[in-house]
């Protein structure tokens, strides 16, 4: 399934609610969503969490033989017209897009380690190895 803007939107409030229920703080007490987040110990958005999953599972599956299912439907290509206008973000797109947020590049994910270490650390630089 893709996650777009929309459901996006709608996952960060749900979860937010869950938070602010579980820290026991109303929208009423105007206390700031980062302040909650910093009191319960929750630094990711589900939203993260998500493409770091994707991300883990999209290496996985790379690092598979050609010859396995998955590998196939990862790579398969319909034979149907698209239909007229813009077309839609596939779930492809959004990988490739998490990679390049992460610093990312085809083939990286040969060393599966420091493939899951990028994927779990988030956006921006690649953490420092030791």
């Amino acid at each position: 399934m893709r996650l777009t803007e929309n459901n996006k939107i709608k996952l960060l409030a749900v979860e937010m609610d869950a938070i602010r229920r579980s820290a026991r703080t109303s929208r009423l007490d105007r206390v700031r969503n980062g302040t909650i987040r910093d009191k319960m110990g929750r630094q990711k958005t589900i939203v993260e969490e998500i493409k770091s999953a994707q991300l883990n599972w999209y290496g996985h599956v790379r690092r598979m033989d050609n010859t396995r299912l998955p590998q196939k439907v990862l790579n398969w290509l319909p034979q149907k017209r698209r239909k007229r206008g813009r077309p839609r973000i596939n779930w492809m797109e959004s990988v490739k897009k998490a990679m390049s947020s992460r610093d990312l590049r085809d083939g990286d994910w040969d060393e599966r380690n420091q493939w899951q270490i990028v994927s779990d650390a988030g956006f921006g630089q690649r953490p420092e190895t030791v």
